[in-house]
């Protein structure tokens, strides 16, 4: 099975410029701790609640900040095309619990999680990424 099959494709982005506040906002309106930072349909980073508040807050920077000062750059991601299998591996090496989703151009189509491996019926998947997240913790 292939991770373009189970991943969650309406994903909630943000671009560079979305202030602190906005993000925030957005973060708190769809129940999320994270969100994809792109221009146009590339992605450029992520922003998480921990970044606002380590990075911005801590740091007093105000809620006017744009997210690119305070977003993490270098994101782990993985392709629509590779086996569900080698991506829970990849997750659970990495201890990630999401990755965004790209096609072999580089365009953000989608989030991968845990729950989608954990529903895609693979029990061989699910265990390993969650054996591999829970080590993080």
């Amino acid at each position: 099975m292939k991770i373009g099959e189970i991943m969650t494709r309406d994903v909630q982005r943000v671009v560079p410029e979305t202030t602190l506040k906005e993000a925030a906002a957005l973060m708190a309106r769809i129940d999320s701790g994270a969100l994809l930072v792109n221009e146009g349909d590339l992605l450029v980073g992520m922003v998480t609640d921990r970044d606002i508040a380590v990075r911005a807050v801590a740091a007093g920077l105000g809620p006017e900040t744009p997210v690119k000062r305070v977003m993490s750059g270098n994101v782990h991601y993985c392709f629509e095309d590779e086996d569900v299998q080698h991506v829970a591996q990849n997750m659970a090496d990495i201890q990630m619990r999401r990755l965004p989703v790209l096609t072999r151009q580089k365009r953000l189509v989608g989030v991968v999680s845990l729950g989608n491996i954990a529903s895609c019926r693979s029990e061989q998947a699910s265990d390993t990424v969650l054996r591999g997240v829970a080590q993080a913790h």
